[in-house]
């Protein structure tokens, strides 16, 4: 091999600093930080956090924005080497060669040039292209999810839909998901079954206490506290009767409940005919008319938990106070010497039956008693200063000695579908969070039914409650204990409240974050909007990836916390879809956004991202390697219009491929959940990955800079025709690299693969047909020669060769559990395996899934964290 010696040429090796240099030099770094910026900056309107200023960064653009870091590091401790050694090369021979022109008297920035030289070659060592290639990918993704019909809704016609395009692969790697109960594991149909009212149980029989005969009864003879209880039902809510041309009344509700208790009243003969703007409600109770004047509305809330209305009664002109909400709303409220025990056990076997109770009650009120807390409540409704902390006092002043009428117990069945997705996405290794302002016996329930929690022959519930802080503390330390203790022996979960919640938030904020990395499940009952946002926060600072599913206005918060926000659009309205990233139309629908589409692009960008800075060191690699033969000078081998198309046009196509690529199919992904334990733990792009990628361009780079040396490195060839051969070098291994990455190819993919291919060699035929371009006839000349053909196939096979020797290798005695399941489909073209495969490779492919969970230590580590990063 000869050496080249530099070559003077304005073009490719500037031997003196001039303006253009330095502002190619500028543009360069310019151009560099501009992309970095751009990436790291996720600046798209699709990349933005839902409600904030703030953009979004996922797990997979953390990584790359790493391993951009390392290699501009590597970049500039290359360019400062080289450009070190280039200098005494030019010191020690290079002045001592008269063909080389240097002057005898040098400026004093000589020793610059070189270096800057050297810089110019290795900045395309970061892809400027990766940003608009995956932002173009991750549009594509979203697409996907839009156009899922296996995500479509028909009863509700509600199609699923991505409002953010930048966080899909977000999806593929979640480790927590936080879910509302109603509307989103239930569906928010509320069916009234059964009431105690006065020591009786109405509905424990038939399972429905409008078909109860005593309830019946009670009614037509007008029981006075079945008459006082269906009058709370019908007129405490902000309820709009709305009355149709044939006469039929129907009901607007915000609240699902108050539509259900106010229907169960009018099959009870207590119907609400109607409201009008004077505040005067017409109720028709068997026959007879009343009239009622509301005063006022003393709304719900998620800290009261209790609604109440003042109303006057227009014949009689008496006052009430009519009330109803959670049982720890009411009963510390009612009028002393009340029996508020049996009202207590109804609440508590209502519960264990899994239904939404609520317990209403009515106090009589004086007028002047009233007018005299009218005036403090519009007072505290003016104030402009802590009004809601004003209004709540002033509320609860009057809401004291209520006398307690009965329970409500309605029905709120699970979606279709719940419990199996919910037992799919735990054996996917998700740990799946219900936060709920349910009741906590209700609740636990509802996660009975749904596979949330175990059985308690497998599993274990840990409770965190008691009557005092400390209390609450110690059943903290003792849960947490049980959880390092007994966790591989049973499943455990563990249950509180939001009063217990705030106090360990205050006091305790450390154990609990432990103990939450270490369980799960988890359910958390009485969760105010708020409190259900910090849940959120705790897991997302200690670096796990949250998602957050719910379906009302008081789930926003939580949504817009984390990490992948999942709004369902219920009945409750599109409050929470609207903020959401992704939303759909039932809860079962997100085994295939997180299985199917989660997974499958996070696979597409692992590779998309990792390729991109393969083929940019690729070039460069080859750059390096020609300047050892070049005196060190820093010449190039590519001419601009080859390292200008590079990236444009031979290159970006065949990665776009990668977007339609699925590594085995959405129904083996659906029957091996496990498998989504490679990307949840970021094993498709980490610093092992790439170091094999960056060891695969150092190795191409060698294979194509010395065949093409050696094989047209004499006085027959010239510059322009070693660039060529060296670049159609790697276009072709480029091409196979792609290919055999491909798991399943379309026609799209084979098209955009060898269709770019062919386009290559169709551009460089035209250009070498230009004269005034310094590649005439170039292409023409090599195309004819059979030894350039010998050449490329001495570069595929040399390239690629060893990567197809060490995939079969791996393949055959090291195979992955994908691996293994490819080779089922290959087998068999399903998710199932023949008898004598699945004999020989069913037990093994049990163990790699087995060993995905196990070393999936206990104590939780998580992706996000500084150590995820090795992983």
């Amino acid at each position: 091999m000869r050496l080249f010696p530099p070559i003077i040429d304005n073009e490719k090796c500037p031997l003196t600093i001039n303006n253009t240099l330095l502002q190619s030099c500028y543009l360069r770094y310019t151009e560099w930080a501009c992309g970095v910026a751009i990436y790291t900056g996720n600046e798209t309107k699709s990349g933005m956090s839902r409600g904030t200023a703030e953009p979004k960064l996922t797990a997979a653009d953390s990584m790359i924005d790493k391993l951009t870091v390392a290699i501009f590091i590597f970049q500039i401790a290359v360019v400062l080497l080289l450009g070190l050694a280039g200098n005494i090369w030019k010191d020690s021979h290079g002045c001592k060669l008269w063909y080389l022109m240097y002057p005898a008297e040098r400026p004093w920035y000589d020793f610059l040039v070189i270096p800057l030289r050297f810089e110019l070659l290795c900045s395309i060592m970061i892809p400027i292209s990766i940003k608009v290639t995956l932002d173009l990918a991750k549009g594509v993704y979203a697409k996907f999810i839009d156009c899922d019909d296996q995500m479509f809704d028909p009863e509700t016609n509600t199609p699923a839909h991505s409002a953010n395009t930048a966080i899909s692969e977000d999806l593929g790697q979640v480790e927590y998901i936080l879910s509302d109960k109603t509307g989103t594991l239930t569906e928010n149909r509320m069916i009234f079954r059964r009431c105690y009212i006065s020591g009786v149980l109405y509905g424990d029989k038939t399972g429905d206490a409008l078909k109860d005969a005593r309830l019946l009864n009670a009614v037509s003879s007008k029981d006075p506290d079945v008459v006082k209880f269906l009058m709370v039902m019908a007129l405490c809510n902000t309820v709009v009767p709305i009355k149709s041309n044939d006469g039929t009344i129907s009901y607007k509700a915000q609240s699902q409940d108050e539509e259900a208790l106010v229907n169960a009243a009018s099959n009870l003969n207590m119907l609400l005919t109607s409201k009008d703007s004077s505040g005067i409600a017409e109720i028709c109770f068997n026959g007879s008319k009343f009239y009622y004047e509301v005063l006022d509305v003393l709304e719900f809330t998620s800290d009261r938990k209790r609604m109440s209305i003042v109303v006057k009664e227009v014949k009689s002109g008496k006052f009430l106070l009519l009330t109803k909400g959670a049982d720890e709303a009411i009963f510390p409220r009612s009028c002393p010497g009340e029996q508020t025990k049996t009202y207590l056990e109804a609440v508590e076997m209502y519960s264990h039956l899994g239904l939404r109770t609520l317990c209403l009650g009515c106090r009589d009120l004086e007028e002047d008693e009233y007018k005299e807390w009218s005036k403090k409540f519009q007072d505290a409704s003016c104030s402009l200063d802590n009004r809601e902390h004003k209004i709540a006092e002033v509320c609860n002043s009057l809401e004291q000695g209520i006398h307690i009428l009965g329970i409500t117990a309605i029905e709120d069945r699970l979606q279709d579908g719940v419990p199996e997705t919910i037992k799919l996405l735990r054996k996917a290794g998700i740990n799946v969070w219900m936060l709920t302002g349910d009741k906590q016996t209700t609740a636990i329930q509802i996660g009975l039914l749904c596979n949330l929690i175990t059985p308690e022959s497998k599993g274990q519930l840990l409770s965190i409650n008691g009557k005092t802080e400390d209390d609450i503390l110690q059943s903290l330390e003792r849960a947490l204990t049980i959880m390092k203790t007994a966790l591989e022996r049973k499943d455990l979960a563990f249950v509180l409240d939001g009063w217990a919640l705030e106090i360990i938030l205050k006091r305790s904020l450390e154990s609990f974050t432990k103990l939450a990395m270490m369980s799960r499940t988890a359910i958390c009952c009485r969760m105010t909007p708020l409190q259900k946002a910090q849940l959120v926060g705790i897991l997302k600072s200690s670096g796990s990836l949250t998602l957050a599913i719910g379906d009302g206005g008081n789930d926003v918060r939580m949504i817009q916390e984390a990490n992948v926000g999942v709004g369902i659009s219920g009945r409750e309205g599109l409050q929470a879809a609207r903020a959401a990233d992704y939303s759909i139309g039932k809860f079962k629908f997100l085994r295939r956004l997180i299985l199917v589409h989660g997974r499958y692009s996070y696979n597409r960008t692992a590779f998309i991202s990792q390729y991109s800075f393969y083929k940019s060191l690729l070039i460069c690699f080859i750059q390096i390697l020609f300047s050892f033969s070049s005196g060190l000078s820093g010449t190039s081998i590519f001419n601009s219009i080859s390292l200008m198309a590079y990236n444009v046009f031979y290159t970006s196509l065949p990665v776009m491929t990668i977007i339609f690529d699925k590594d085995i199919s959405e129904a083996t992904v659906l029957r091996y959940p496990q498998i989504l334990l490679y990307s949840q733990a970021g094993r498709l792009l980490n610093r092992s990955t790439f170091a094999e990628w960056f060891g695969r361009s150092l190795y191409h780079a060698f294979v194509v800079f010395l065949i093409t040396i050696n094989a047209y490195a004499d006085e027959k060839s010239d510059m322009e025709e070693l660039s060529m051969v060296a670049l159609s070098g790697c276009i072709w291994l480029q091409a196979f690299v792609v290919t055999l990455d491909t798991n399943s190819f379309t026609c799209p993919q084979i098209t955009l693969i060898w269709g770019n291919f062919v386009a290559f060699y169709m551009i460089n035929l035209i250009l070498s047909a230009v004269p005034t371009l310094q590649m005439h006839t170039v292409m023409w000349h090599l195309c004819n020669q059979p030894s350039y053909w010998i050449t490329m196939a001495l570069i595929v096979a040399a390239g690629m060769g060893p990567v197809l020797a060490l995939r079969y290798l791996r393949n055959v005695y090291r195979p992955s559990a994908i691996d293994v399941l490819q080779q089922i489909e290959q087998t068999d073209g399903h998710a199932q395996a023949p008898g004598n495969l699945e004999s020989s490779t069913g037990t093994y492919l049990d163990y790699l899934l087995t060993d995905l969970r196990r070393n999936k230590s206990s104590i939780h580590q998580p992706l996000l964290s500084d150590s995820a990063s090795s992983r």
